[in-house]
């Protein structure tokens, strides 16, 4: 059942402030976790704990002076570990998929609308 991103986010006791995606693929990513949690392909808490040990991993990366993954560079991290540890897709995959979209980046797009993001 197709459910609007808002009732998924209640769903789970989380509130964002306005304009929270500084890129499209970030929003989509959100959602793709969120659809996955609601139609039971991954558990929420198991994604949730993946998410504080990238965040954590990426804050130790800057207390030593290094780069840090940005909050949905872990976003995406954690998702794409958990996709693969439970078998929704080979890590193999993954890569394959992130070295095409890095070599023919889609062109940058903007929404039609300022409305509320559905999951469909």
């Amino acid at each position: 059942m197709k459910r609007p991103l808002e009732d998924l986010l209640k769903a789970r006791g989380i509130r964002l402030p306005e304009s929270t995606f500084a890129e499209p693929w970030e929003a989509r990513a959100f959602a793709l976790v969120l659809a996955l949690a609601d139609e039971g392909s991954l558990r929420w808490e198991d994604f949730r704990q993946r998410l504080i040990g990238e965040i954590g991993r990426a804050d130790s990366h800057v207390a030593r002076g290094e780069h840090g993954a940005g909050y949905f560079e872990s976003w995406l991290r954690a998702l794409e570990g958990i996709l693969a540890d439970n078998g929704i897709v080979a890590a193999q995959e993954i890569d394959r998929r992130a070295d095409e979209i890095a070599s023919n980046p889609p062109a940058p797009t903007r929404a039609s609308s300022a409305g509320p993001i559905k999951v469909a």
